[in-house]
């Protein structure tokens, strides 16, 4: 995140960007959804516009604003002392705001009514050991791509979601921001309000987790000198 943008560009950023991201995902939904009645279809054509769209965004926004689109992230950076507490809170309701109005933008472009509420059941054990699953892999895919190849982040978390889509329960939301505005939707993508604290709180968990992880897996190897004062 660079220092010469200042906090109202940073904030623009994380809002466009969700709302870019969330627009991709509900929009590709409802486009699959009218196009064919077989769900594996469908869901490829939800996700491969979301993988896809990851990478555009993480590459030209990543410099104003570190393109986190996630409250998740934001929250591991806060913890890790990368971004301050009141810029963290900023980011996490730029984040949900964006990604509400992308909800709202997909249903205007397919002619849908506006404000919509999911009736799509997305709940048990599973569902939020999946949304952990897909949380951890993110967060991790993140922090070990930075500490390893920080040029590749953009194309690392595109074809991580992509691949994630298929190996949850759940679909990887992985983004409590995402969730929130897809409980905005009755469409494909959608989730309903109800279910929403269990995915947030599997998302939070798994993101905290795959940072403690990092934390110890990715810390730099100590020098024999340090070894031998250790002993």
């Amino acid at each position: 995140m660079s220092a010469a943008f200042d906090l109202r560009r940073r904030l623009v950023a994380e809002a466009l960007g969700t709302g870019i991201l969330v627009a991709t995902v509900v929009g590709s939904g409802i486009m699959a959804d009218k196009l064919t009645d077989d769900v594996a279809l469908a869901l490829l054509g939800n996700t491969l516009p979301t993988g896809a769209i990851l990478v555009v965004l993480i590459t030209i926004l990543g410099p104003l604003s570190g393109a986190h689109f996630n409250p998740a992230v934001t929250l591991v950076f806060a913890l890790r002392r990368e971004i301050g507490a009141g810029y963290s809170v900023a980011y996490v309701l730029g984040q949900i705001g964006g990604g509400i109005a992308g909800a709202l933008l997909a249903h205007a472009m397919f002619e849908l009514p506006i404000w919509q509420s999911s009736t799509t059941v997305r709940s048990g054990a599973a569902q939020w050991l999946a949304e952990a699953v897909a949380a951890f892999g993110l967060i991790f895919t993140i922090l070990a791509g930075l500490r390893f190849r920080a040029d590749a982040v953009p194309w690392l978390v595109g074809l991580y979601i992509t691949a994630a889509y298929w190996f949850t329960a759940s679909t990887s939301f992985a983004n409590p921001a995402v969730a929130i505005a897809r409980a905005f939707t009755d469409t494909f993508a959608g989730i309903r309000p109800a279910d929403l604290p269990g995915f947030i709180a599997a998302e939070l968990a798994g993101a905290v987790l795959a940072a403690a992880m990092a934390g110890w897996l990715l810390a730099a190897p100590k020098t024999i000198m340090q070894t031998k004062a250790a002993e």
